[in-house]
């Protein structure tokens, strides 16, 4: 192994990213969700799971700012997947029953991407590699 292929191995950032490329392209390609991109369906995921969900609350969960989160909305607002009420200060979010028909047309596909790269990666090695992704996230979210 040369010292540029050690360096590349050894630096998170660059192996995250590269994994990150990798696993968008097959979410890409696998999920269903008509013209939105897999961040969009996430959303509707969290708001299928939390009804009325706040965006603050929206932000949270999904680790975006409030700008980004204002755009998404507003995009599904005007696809009529969601119902945006404001409420003093706080926006609360609601699917429509077309979003439910794509959280579960999303959440089908979900178990296609799943089985597509436990394939490659073997089903322990996917449960394990997401779930130390998911801590690892909690941490470093924590220390910023």
């Amino acid at each position: 192994m040369t010292e540029e292929e050690k360096v590349l191995m050894h630096c998170l950032y660059f192996t995250a990213s590269r994994f990150a490329r990798n696993i968008t392209k097959l979410a890409e390609k696998t999920l269903d969700g008509g013209d939105l991109a897999p961040s969009y369906l996430y959303m509707i995921m969290i708001v299928k799971f939390n009804p009325d969900i706040t965006q603050k609350e929206l932000c949270s969960k999904l680790s975006i700012a409030p700008s980004t989160s204002t755009r998404f909305i507003d995009k599904l607002e005007k696809q009529m997947l969601v119902n945006r009420k404001v409420n003093g200060k706080e926006t609360h979010i609601s699917l429509t029953e077309e979003g439910v028909k794509v959280y579960d047309r999303f959440r089908a596909s979900l178990k296609e991407m799943f089985a597509s790269y436990s394939d490659v990666l073997g089903k322990d090695f996917s449960l394990d590699l997401s779930k130390m992704l998911h801590e690892a996230s909690n941490k470093l979210e924590e220390e910023h």
